[in-house]
């Protein structure tokens, strides 16, 4: 993994990591599934998180902007099913 590659992908498992409280206090989980050398994040939730209604919310509002906010290169984020598709309505 270049070195580029290696920092964008930390950069967003440090916001991952500072997220993942509050996540799994409403009994859910996060997982951080892979980061592309430009920029594409995919995640995958877990437990009470996997069918609520609220989890879109918690996509874009917390974890989409957050990462906008703290990770330069970042570009988007999606969540995808233990195949790897896409869980995008």
């Amino acid at each position: 993994m270049p070195e580029a590659d290696a920092d964008l992908h930390g950069q967003v498992t440090k916001v991952i990591e500072l997220m993942r409280p509050s996540i799994q206090s409403d009994g859910g989980d996060i997982e951080l599934v892979s980061v592309s050398e430009d920029g594409h994040v995919q995640i995958r939730f877990h437990g009470a998180c996997v069918g609520c209604p609220s989890s879109s919310m918690t996509l874009q509002m917390g974890i989409e902007q957050n990462l906008k906010t703290y990770v330069p290169g970042f570009k988007s984020v999606e969540t995808v099913d233990e195949q790897g598709n896409s869980t995008a309505n």
